[in-house]
Parts: structure tokens; C-alpha cells; sequence
């Protein structure tokens, strides 16, 4: 692709900042394995726990979305505010299935193996499929493929599990060991409750990233907000640990 087809696909995006997660910085835009589009930093967290009195963060975590996802947003949301959106399920529920794509990258704070991560992963899937009466047997291919992806995996702090999720239904699963953003993934997963709870577990009812929430608020707040610049305030580049 020719530097002015790149420079016409970066100036279509809404403008927006980076956001720095502890020594993690997610870029305002990204180029993200299996898919042809340039996404934008929709909003980023850390994912921790209070343990013994103390907030342990594990990862952090960037959510990214296609340009034309603040259009779709914009039909039901539109002059929201950040408040507003943190507090409706409906909101998160609308981009974690909105027909545009998404990418989210997961950063290790703390080592991580990928039989830890993608274990706990599977178990809260499978908890939420029987409970709503949707876990089939491709659902439950597509976790034996999940879990063995990950089976030789190990992040050390600084590495990334990365995610491109689109709205057909497939999920392309990439690994980095550095800031790096591989061109191809290590596999596609045609599963399409697979692909939706993998965000979902992040930003949904119970999602591991309440910082990552309200970060995604404030920012698409922002750009649907009528009548005003569309830049994304810099104060909301610092989440605030949960």
C-alpha cells in the first residue's frame, strides 16, 4: 500500500489519543492481523486484583475498533454521556456485537502462561453458554482449538495476546513478544460466540477490565458528542485502577 492510500486510510479515523497503561502504550491507531483496516484505540485499562489489601495488575488491555463503529454507536448513543454509558450494559453489549470489527491486544504486567490465560478464558465461555442454554458441540470444538493454541504459549511482562475479532464471526488469535504487531495470525477460530465472549469477557456485565469500561465511555462519549471537535480529551488517557 502506497504512503497516500495510508496517510487517506489514517485520515478517515476519528481523531483520538494514545492511552498509557502503567509501561504499556497503546497507539491511537493500529494495523491489526487478519484484516485489511486500520482501527482506532476505542479505550484501554489494566486487569488486577485486590489481593491482601493490595491492587495486583496482570495486564493491560487496549480495545480497538473499526472507523465506521462510532457511526453504528452514534444511532442509539449519541449525546450519551460518559457516565451515562459506564452504566448501560446495553452500550458494551452493542460493541461487542456491532457489525464492525475489533481488536484487542492484551499486554502482560505479570509472566503468564497460556494454559493459564486461555483456561480461564474457556471457563468463564462455557459458564455463561450453559447458562443461557447456547453450549453445542461447535461451541465446544472451538474451545478445544482455543485451548490448543495456547497450550505451548508463555508471556513474560511486555508480551502480547492479540485478538481480531470481526462481525462474521471469525477469531484470529496473534502473539507478539515485544510492541511489534505481526501481519498474519497464528489461527482463525470460525466460531462466532467464541469470538463475541472473548470481548465480552473484558467489557461485558462481568468484565476483568472495569478501568478498560470506563475508558471506552469517556472516549466514544466524546466522539459522539454533536456539534464538537472530535478529539478525545486527554484526561481520559489515564484509567483508573479497579
Amino acid at each position: 500500500m502506497s504512503a497516500e492510500k495510508v496517510s487517506e486510510k489514517l485520515s478517515a479515523l476519528p481523531s483520538v489519543t494514545q492511552v498509557q497503561v502503567e509501561s504499556c502504550v497503546f497507539p491511537p491507531a493500529i494495523k491489526p492481523p487478519g484484516s485489511t483496516k486500520t482501527f482506532f484505540l476505542g479505550g484501554a485499562g489494566v486487569r488486577g486484583m485486590e489481593i491482601e489489601g493490595r491492587f495486583i495488575k496482570f495486564t493491560a488491555i487496549g480495545v480497538y475498533l473499526e472507523d465506521n463503529a462510532v457511526q453504528s454507536l452514534a444511532v442509539k448513543w449519541n449525546g450519551k454521556t460518559a457516565d451515562e454509558l459506564t452504566d448501560s450494559l446495553d452500550f458494551f453489549g452493542d460493541i461487542v456485537t456491532g457489525p464492525f470489527e475489533k481488536f484487542t491486544k492484551v499486554t502482560t504486567i505479570l509472566p503468564l502462561t497460556g494454559k493459564q490465560y486461555s483456561e480461564k478464558v474457556a471457563e468463564n465461555c462455557v459458564a455463561y453458554w450453559k447458562k443461557v442454554e447456547k453450549y453445542t458441540d461447535a461451541e465446544s470444538a472451538a474451545i478445544e482449538k482455543f485451548l490448543q493454541v495456547f497450550s505451548d504459549e508463555n508471556f513474560p511482562p511486555g508480551s502480547s495476546i492479540l485478538f481480531t475479532q470481526s462481525p462474521e464471526g471469525s477469531l484470529t488469535i496473534s502473539f507478539s513478544k515485544d510492541d511489534s504487531i505481526p501481519e498474519h495470525g497464528k489461527a482463525v477460530i470460525e466460531n462466532k460466540q467464541l469470538s463475541e465472549a472473548v470481548l465480552e469477557s473484558i467489557i461485558g456485565r462481568h468484565g476483568v477490565s472495569p478501568s478498560a469500561k470506563q475508558s471506552l465511555a469517556a472516549r466514544i462519549s466524546d466522539l459522539l458528542k454533536p456539534n464538537e471537535p472530535k478529539e478525545v480529551a486527554a484526561a481520559t488517557a489515564k484509567p483508573q485502577e479497579n
